[in-house]
């Protein structure tokens, strides 16, 4: 899958240390901070736009409820004075802020999504960007997410969810990339 801009938007969502909480769980996808840094990295080198999404509950017993550490952008991604952060209160980037219109106004027309929660945060942001006409991809190993039991009790491993909520994306609303694909194409210019 190419890319018909030269300009794609590196979009990190929620990338907080409420997320390293041992509450969570189990999780999959232990290099995604790695491949995460390494798309950030050339991002950065290739002057590329990159948004930060900030998660900022209205729950006070929250881990991502403002003022407290879990709040604050993980060392990793820590965005740059250069780089722009949208805040939101629910789990798609595109409800109750201005994302749609900031990519309208900067004429973005793609966006690589990157974070966690996949099945949460990743997937409503993804969805609503494809929903909006925007040309989204999902980075697989650059997302991650946890053990989950479902309405019924069944516990399901973070590997299966997180495959699951991809398979949720792919084709009707977003296009699914892994870290390696995306780099090759644009260190090759493809993009």
């Amino acid at each position: 899958m190419n890319f018909d801009t030269t300009n794609p938007l590196l979009m990190l969502i929620d990338l907080q240390n409420a997320i390293d909480d041992p509450s969570w769980g189990v999780r999959n996808n232990p290099e995604a901070e790695d491949k995460i840094q390494a798309l950030l990295k050339v991002w950065r080198e290739k002057k590329r736009p990159i948004l930060h999404i900030k998660h900022m509950s209205t729950e006070s017993e929250s881990k991502y409820f403002p003022g407290t550490a879990g709040n604050d952008f993980k060392q990793f991604a820590m965005p740059l004075d250069s780089e722009d952060i949208i805040e939101k209160d629910t789990n798609s980037a595109f409800i109750r802020t201005n994302l749609d219109g900031y990519l309208q106004e900067r004429s973005i027309s793609e966006v690589v999504i990157v974070g966690v929660i996949t099945n949460n945060s990743v997937e409503a942001t993804a969805r609503m960007s494809g929903n909006l006409g925007y040309k989204t991809f999902v980075v697989s190993d650059a997302t991650y997410t946890f053990d989950m039991k479902d309405f019924a009790g069944q516990l399901h491993t973070a590997e299966t969810v997180h495959n699951i909520s991809l398979a949720n994306l792919q084709g009707e609303y977003a296009h699914i990339l892994n870290t390696e694909e995306v780099l090759k194409r644009i260190v090759s210019g493809e993009y």
